[in-house]
């Protein structure tokens, strides 16, 4: 039985975790075998390298640097978690994969192409199958952000505006580049209809319901 890989992606407050939970309940009502996980970490290595990479003290750590250590962590993700699971026949959901390195680093940070190459080499070309991007803009997502109550801000999201107007204009590139395995998702709507959109994406590539 095949496995299928779905990541999900998006700026900061744009509700990846609500939809991601929509998203699995949804895969589990379907019968599918779900592991949840989260990129950087999703192992007991990678969480220690997330927690290096996103700790607000470590303001030194330079671009380059912060590219090898998400590459780092998810060379181990991918041998150690994703691969397995995938073989198992198992859906694997992960917050967030490659297309975020891609959007931080090489368009946030100026690496440019770089940053696909290392990545290439930490996943082995693994691609996910499906990719929800919900778009929503750097103010309106950091405006959520703030208004959460409790949340103290990373070391990416204390980042000042320009470096996320960087990485919304990567991921924007992104999904143009695509051939149609990022689904460009409006995600400045109530959450219901936001899953709404998900799920024809999902049914697609699951083959759940007959498409038009």
């Amino acid at each position: 039985m095949k496995g299928y890989f779905i990541s999900v992606e998006g700026g900061d407050g744009s509700g990846k975790s609500t939809q991601i939970k929509k998203i699995e309940a949804y895969l589990r009502e379907q019968g599918q075998e779900v592991i949840l996980t989260r990129e950087p970490g999703g192992t007991p290595v990678a969480e220690k390298i997330r927690e290096l990479i996103l700790d607000p003290a470590n303001k030194a750590l330079t671009g380059r640097a912060e590219m090898l250590l998400y590459a780092a962590s998810r060379a181990q993700h991918v041998e150690e978690k994703i691969l397995p699971a995938l073989a198992a026949g198992k859906t694997v959901l992960s917050d967030r994969f490659t297309d975020s390195s891609i959007a931080y680093q090489a368009f946030g940070r100026g690496l440019g192409g770089m940053v696909a190459e290392v990545n290439r080499i930490a996943t082995g070309g693994k691609e996910p199958d499906l990719t929800i991007f919900l778009n929503i803009t750097p103010a309106a997502g950091m405006a959520r952000k703030n208004n959460q109550d409790g949340h103290e801000l990373d070391r990416l999201e204390q980042e000042k505006a320009a470096f996320h107007e960087k990485v919304y204009e990567g991921y924007l590139s992104l999904v143009k580049e695509s051939n149609g395995r990022i689904a460009d998702i409006d995600a400045d709507r109530p959450a219901e209809e936001v899953f709404a959109d998900i799920k024809k994406h999902l049914d697609r590539v699951f083959g759940f319901v007959a498409t038009k």
